[in-house]
């Protein structure tokens, strides 16, 4: 491609999808980051400007799109190489809505669209991996493989690397409430069970593999009953205000289910139309109202693009 300057779209993620921990994760249409990487006479990777988040380092090495970067070139065989980037955040840090994933897909993206597509979309997330390595300890690729590839993508393994990008209903809306408050994903891993009942663990499969045949089968009622975690919600809930009441009322007003994006605080409920999904956003306004925490609400259809140019 024939350009010094490449701009996209990174869009925000929902990880997990309540039975699919660290494996199955979606693309929204809406949050989303805006990044421009662009080539550079100076040899080295720079961040010259974060709108949205200042708090955030500049610096390549603990920055996540300059960590992703640097595993890039390095494949690329030109670790000197030149290239600025500017990140617009429109997705909170700590978060749960793949704040620091928007951040490293976008970047890898823009700089392969910038050389001409030397990768393919499997190695654009493995680089893109290692961003979410140092956000929270975990290169995890929940986040970043739905952000690249767009819709829903499941991780059949790390080891070595195997993705499946998965059918999306047409008619799939989802609702996300994000409380303005700080839940860190290491933190959230550290609350975690290392060790889960057998009980437990087939129950977890069983909902996994129904999620990913009512995604086929366009079975909404299927997906309503397959949208249920036993493992790592009951532990994490706690965290979020008001996370049981929120999830019961957001059914009863015709959602088919959600849970807890990524780690948290944000929640995700699905709905079948665009209606319905908006009939979630007003009950969760209404949850929330009274509580006295800032919060942002969101209705999106599955984003089955994942990062664009724009």
């Amino acid at each position: 491609m024939n350009s010094d300057c490449i701009k996209v779209f990174a869009p925000g993620t929902v990880a997990n999808v309540a039975c699919g921990f660290d494996v199955i994760g979606l693309a929204l249409d809406a949050p989303g980051d805006e990044m421009t990487v662009r080539r550079k006479d100076t040899p080295g990777i720079t961040i010259s400007s974060i709108e949205g988040a200042p708090f955030l380092s500049k610096e390549p090495g603990k920055n996540v799109a300059g960590v992703a970067l640097q595993a890039f070139l390095q494949e690329l065989g030109q670790p000197d190489m030149g290239l600025d980037v500017t990140i617009k955040k429109n997705i909170q840090p700590g978060s749960g809505i793949g704040s620091s994933a928007a951040s490293s897909a976008g970047a890898v993206v823009a700089a392969n669209l910038l050389l001409g597509k030397p990768f393919t979309q499997e190695k654009l997330v493995r680089f893109a991996m290692e961003g979410e390595r140092l956000a929270s300890g975990t290169a995890h690729a929940d986040n970043v493989a739905p952000a690249i590839m767009g819709g829903f993508t499941l991780v059949r393994s790390y080891q070595p690397l195997d993705l499946i990008r998965l059918q999306t209903p047409d008619d799939l809306w989802v609702t996300v409430i994000h409380p303005q408050i700080e839940v860190k994903t290491s933190d959230a891993r550290e609350i975690l069970k290392q060790q889960v009942q057998l009980k437990d663990a087939i129950r977890q499969w069983g909902n996994v593999g129904a999620l990913v045949a009512a995604l086929y089968t366009n079975d909404y009622g299927l997906l309503s009953r397959a949208l249920e975690d036993v493992i790592v919600e009951p532990v994490r809930a706690i965290l979020i205000p008001a996370f049981y009441e929120l999830k019961l009322k957001c059914k009863e007003a015709g959602a088919l289910g959600g849970g807890i994006s990524g780690s948290g605080p944000s929640v995700f409920m699905m709905s079948r139309g665009e209606e319905n999904a908006r009939k979630t956003a007003a009950v969760m306004d209404q949850v929330y109202a009274p509580m006295g925490v800032d919060y942002k609400i969101y209705v999106s259809r599955i984003n089955t693009e994942g990062v664009r140019q724009i």
